[in-house]
């Protein structure tokens, strides 16, 4: 089953359910559907902390692209249902190390996929990044 994460502004990170609208995708983002996996990171660049919460998607909804834009990145609206908050942090300080793009590490997949262009997004996890993000639960 596919996994994927979102760096969004979290207002209640213990929250039991979230709701985000028309976010981003990138790396394979825009495939996400009911019943998949996600991590949840509260964005630094909206004062959050990293990863705070696994959840489940209960609602996903492909955003309709605007008419006559040349580029556009899709966009999906989310709701998802807590399954766990995370028990140790992960973010930008502790993935802005791993920067060798083609080491194969899963921090690395991470850094790169949120924090080399910082913007918030939903985005695609390879297994290795899934499992290493389900070590934080």
């Amino acid at each position: 089953m596919p996994m994927f994460a979102i760096k969004a502004k979290v207002n209640d990170p213990s929250a039991e359910t979230f709701t985000f609208g028309a976010q981003k995708t990138m790396y394979g983002g825009k495939r996400i559907a009911a019943g998949d996996t996600i991590f949840i990171f509260a964005s630094e660049n909206k004062g959050g902390t990293g990863l705070v919460a696994r959840g489940v998607v209960t609602s996903a909804r492909a955003i309709a692209k605007r008419r006559g834009a040349a580029r556009q990145t899709p966009r999906v609206s989310l709701t998802l249902a807590r399954t766990a908050l995370a028990k140790r942090g992960l973010g930008r300080n502790e993935l802005k190390l791993f920067s060798d793009w083609n080491d194969g590490r899963p921090e690395t997949e991470l850094n790169f996929k949120f924090y080399r262009q910082a913007t918030d997004k939903i985005v695609g996890l390879s297994g290795e990044a899934a499992a290493f993000l389900q070590s934080f639960f």
